[in-house]
C-alpha cells in the first residue's frame, strides 16, 4: 500500500460565516405566505401582485415583436447603465406633464423600483446610519435598509399618514440620513398623504438636511378624487428627494422596469453601484416599454375600471366578514385595504387557521419598524374578481370566528373608519 493510500483523510475545516447582515435580516413574510397558499383553491387576498388577466399581452407583444423585427442588434446587445435614451424621454415626458419639470438625464432606470431602493441603500447608507420610515412600512422597504446596516426608526402618524411635526421631532433626535415614504395608496395601508402634509414634509427636509425618498408605485392607480403633487415638487424638495416610479403595477411585473429621478451627485452614484449590481437592466425590455408607452394610459385606464370594482366589492364584504369592533378604510386607490380588529385578535397568531379555510391574508405585524399593531391586516383587492371576493371574505369571516374559539357575531352595520397606523393606544378617525 503506497503512503498516499495509507494517509488520513484531511479534516474538512468549515466554510466561512455568512456576513452579519445576512444573518440578521430575515426573508419576506408575504412571500412565505404565498408559497404556503399556492394552491389553486385558496382566494388570496395575501398577495401585492396585479391580475394576470389584465396584462395587455398583444400590447406588450406586439412591442417586442416590432422592436426585435426593427432593431435587433440593439436590443440584443449590451446597453449603457443609465438606461436606453428612448425610455428615459418617454418618462421624463410623462412626469412634466403631470407637473415635475424633468430631463431623460435626470432618470437612471432600474431593475424594477426594489432594486433603486438597493441601490440608494447601497449609495446613502453606511452600517449604523438611521432611516425614518412611516409606520407601517412597505416590508421590502425594511429588508434593503436592514440588509445596509441601518438603523430603521418608525415616525407616528394616523389615517392621513405620517405626522410632519412627529417627522421634525425624530429628524432633530435622531439625526437620520433619509425619510422613506410611499405616500401615495401606501403599502400596506392604502391611504393617501394628503397635499399640505406633502408640503410639511419638505420644509422638514429642507430645514434639517434629510434626503427623502418617495416611492410611487401605485400613483397611476387612482379610482376617485383627484391626484396629489409628488412631494418632490413641492418647495424645498427638489435638491433632495429621490423619486422611484414602476412598470410592475400598471405594465407587467415580469418586465422588471423601474426608474429613479434624483439630483445629479447621488444618481450618480446609485449609476457606479447598478454597474456593480447588473450593469444595466435588460435592453429589449426597456426598448419595448419605451414602444409601449404610447398606448400605456388607454391601458392603465381599463385596469383602473375593473380595479375600481374590485375594491367596492371587498368594502361591500367586509361588514359579514369581520367581527364586531372591526375598522376599516376606504383607499381611493391602489391596491390595498387596511383594517383592525378587536385587540383580542392576534392577525398572526390566527392565519394558520384561517388558511385551512382557503383563504389568506397578510398580518399586519411585519410592516412595523417598531412595536406592533398585532390585530391589524392587509388586504389585497385587486386579483381576485368580485365574485370571488364575496367568497373569500365568507370564507375570511368562517375562519376568524372559528379561530379565535368564541360566538363572534359578524359586524351588523360595519364600521367603516379609516384605521389609525400607529399603535392600538391612537384612536381611528372618521371618513372626511
Amino acid at each position: 500500500m503506497s503512503v498516499i493510500e495509507s494517509a488520513p483523510h484531511p479534516t474538512r475545516a468549515a466554510v466561512p460565516s455568512l456576513a452579519a447582515r445576512a444573518a440578521s435580516v430575515g426573508g419576506s413574510p408575504v412571500r412565505d405566505i404565498l408559497a404556503v397558499t399556492a394552491r389553486p383553491e385558496v382566494i388570496n387576498f395575501a398577495g401585492g401582485l396585479p391580475a394576470p388577466e389584465l396584462f395587455d399581452r398583444e400590447g406588450i407583444a406586439a412591442a417586442f415583436r416590432d422592436v426585435l423585427a426593427e432593431t435587433p442588434a440593439r436590443a440584443l446587445q449590451y446597453s449603457t447603465t443609465e438606461g436606453e435614451p428612448g425610455l428615459r424621454s418617454g418618462l421624463a415626458g410623462r412626469m412634466s406633464a403631470r407637473g415635475l419639470a424633468t430631463d431623460a438625464d435626470d432618470l437612471l432606470i432600474t431593475t424594477g423600483s426594489q432594486q433603486g431602493l438597493s441601490l440608494l441603500a447601497t449609495a446613502l447608507l453606511d452600517p449604523g446610519d438611521t432611516v425614518l420610515v412611516e409606520d407601517p412600512c412597505y416590508l421590502a422597504a425594511l429588508q434593503a435598509f436592514g440588509l445596509a446596516g441601518a438603523r430603521v426608526v418608525a415616525v407616528p402618524g394616523d389615517a392621513d399618514g405620517v405626522d410632519p411635526r412627529a417627522l421634525e421631532e425624530l429628524v432633530a433626535r435622531e439625526r437620520p440620513k433619509l425619510f422613506y415614504t410611499v405616500p401615495t395608496f401606501q403599502n400596506p395601508t392604502g391611504r393617501t398623504l394628503p397635499a399640505e402634509r406633502r408640503a410639511a414634509v419638505a420644509e422638514v427636509a429642507a430645514r434639517a438636511g434629510v434626503w427623502i425618498v418617495e416611492d410611487d408605485p401605485y400613483g397611476e392607480l387612482r379610482y376617485e378624487g383627484e391626484r396629489v403633487p409628488w412631494i418632490a415638487s413641492c418647495p424645498g424638495a427638489e435638491d433632495r428627494t429621490v423619486l422611484l416610479g414602476s412598470f410592475s403595477k400598471v405594465m407587467a411585473p415580469g418586465l422588471r422596469l423601474g426608474w429613479l429621478r434624483a439630483p445629479a451627485a447621488l444618481r450618480r452614484a446609485c449609476v457606479v453601484a447598478k454597474q456593480a449590481a447588473d450593469l444595466h437592466t435588460p435592453t429589449v425590455n426597456q426598448l419595448a416599454a419605451a414602444r409601449y408607452l404610447t398606448g400605456l394610459d388607454a391601458h392603465v385606464a381599463q385596469v383602473r375600471d375593473v380595479y375600481r370594482e374590485r375594491r367596492d366589492a371587498m368594502l361591500a364584504g367586509l361588514a359579514q366578514a369581520l367581527p364586531e369592533g372591526s375598522t376599516w378604510n376606504r383607499p381611493t386607490g391602489g391596491m390595498f385595504l387596511w383594517a383592525r380588529l378587536p385587540e383580542s385578535y392576534d392577525t398572526t397568531a390566527l392565519l394558520p387557521e384561517v388558511v385551512r379555510h382557503d383563504v389568506a391574508y397578510v398580518p399586519g405585524a411585519p410592516f412595523y419598524a417598531g412595536a406592533p399593531d398585532r390585530s391589524t391586516m392587509r388586504l389585497c383587492f385587486v386579483t381576485q374578481t368580485p365574485r370571488d371576493i364575496g367568497e373569500g371574505l365568507r370564507r375570511l369571516g368562517d375562519g376568524l370566528r372559528q379561530a379565535q374559539g368564541t360566538a363572534t357575531s359578524p359586524h351588523p352595520g360595519g364600521t367603516r373608519l379609516p384605521s389609525s397606523s400607529v399603535s392600538p393606544t391612537r384612536s381611528a378617525r372618521p371618513a372626511g
